[in-house]
């Protein structure tokens, strides 16, 4: 009766073991199953690369400087009577902008030029005396000289009352006067700016190495910061015949028109000289480069063949490219990647060699600008 029992017992034990055994192989078999299952494509978006003229560029920064521009002053002393000019305003060639007092060079002039009349006379009566040999010609030589003087004392004073009188040397905006009336000037002293906007210079530097590429005539692009939406062209005019032997720059010069007066002088210029020749290249939208230490790569999109029950399969291959100019979100590979392969433009970080995507929106294709 007790060895039933035990034999019972032992049965009952036996058969909770081989169950639970089971159950845990069960469990083991599905978590392998579920671990060898082929892993859901990954979702990315792509993107051809393309061949496609790209224009080669020189990018370099410049100032902008008045065609004309100067910092009006005076040339003599002396205490200003009447400002002919409102600050800000265009004025035109010739127009007096400032008189100062002249009562002193006036009244001298008027001195000048009484004895200039009187030598003149005089001059006249001698010719006609020395005709007739009625004085020496010493005598007519002094009074040839006497007239001489006396015009040149009366061109002297005209000359300093010119001087007294600021006249404009060009069309242009005249900027915020310095002086007003009844201040006394010294020799030198700025009284305004004028300007003349109608066309500015930008003087740039560029490196000694790309002087063979400077054409007289070449398209200069340039924006400002006052305007970063607008974009100014210009042409190269002049193209300095010296090396800087401190930085080994050579200094360009373009112009370009100013039709608005948007633009003023000394403004700073981010600005791009557009050579003229235009290379094919290929070129990828610039999200499709990751950058590391290690050097810029790209996942290449390759079509995996079929294998018995298992249907062909997108998956990813990590390139290392070459990378040139990049401009307006797009990127020139000059090495590692051909005309037509397709590219990872976003989803990188979840892919790795070998990882099956799936392209989930259009190829968004480069565009040229």
């Amino acid at each position: 009766m007790l060895l039933r029992r035990m034999l019972i017992m032992l049965g009952v034990v036996l058969l909770v073991v081989l169950a639970l055994a089971a159950s845990k192989g069960l469990s083991i078999y599905r978590e392998i199953q579920m671990f060898s299952a082929p892993q859901p494509a990954i979702s990315v978006s792509a993107a051809k690369a393309v061949e496609q003229p790209w224009q080669t560029r020189l990018p370099a920064i410049g100032t902008l400087k008045a065609i004309q521009g100067v910092d009006l002053t005076v040339e003599v002393g002396g205490t200003v009577r009447e400002m002919l000019f409102n600050s800000g305003e265009q004025v035109s060639l010739k127009q007096p902008l400032l008189q100062m007092d002249s009562d002193v060079e006036q009244a001298s002039l008027g001195t000048a030029q009484a004895e200039l009349g009187l030598a003149r006379v005089e001059f006249e009566r001698g010719r006609s005396l020395v005709n007739r040999q009625s004085i020496s010609k010493s005598e007519f030589d002094r009074l040839s000289a006497s007239l001489q003087k006396a015009n040149a004392s009366v061109a002297q004073l005209q000359a300093l009352l010119a001087k007294k009188r600021i006249l404009a040397p060009f069309a242009g905006t005249i900027g915020i006067r310095q002086v007003e009336v009844g201040d006394y000037l010294s020799s030198g002293t700025i009284i305004a700016t004028l300007q003349d906007l109608s066309k500015l210079h930008v003087d740039f530097f560029l490196p000694e190495q790309a002087v063979p590429k400077l054409v007289l005539g070449e398209r200069v692009r340039l924006s400002v910061a006052a305007y970063p939406d607008e974009s100014f062209e210009g042409a190269i005019t002049a193209i300095n015949p010296k090396v800087e032997d401190s930085t080994r720059n050579v200094q360009v010069r373009a112009m370009l028109d100013n039709p608005d007066g948007k633009l003023l002088p000394g403004m700073f210029a981010n600005l791009q000289v557009l050579l003229a020749e235009q290379p094919v290249r290929v070129v990828v939208p610039e999200t499709a480069i990751t950058y590391t230490l290690y050097g810029n790569s790209v996942y290449v999109i390759e079509e995996q063949a079929a294998e018995g029950d298992t249907p062909a399969q997108l998956q990813v291959q990590r390139r290392f490219v070459e990378t040139g100019e990049r401009r307006r979100g797009q990127v020139v590979i000059l090495k590692g990647l051909q005309a037509g392969e397709q590219v990872v433009t976003a989803g990188q970080l979840k892919l790795d060699n070998g990882a099956h995507v799936a392209i989930v929106d259009a190829p968004l294709e480069p565009s040229a600008e």
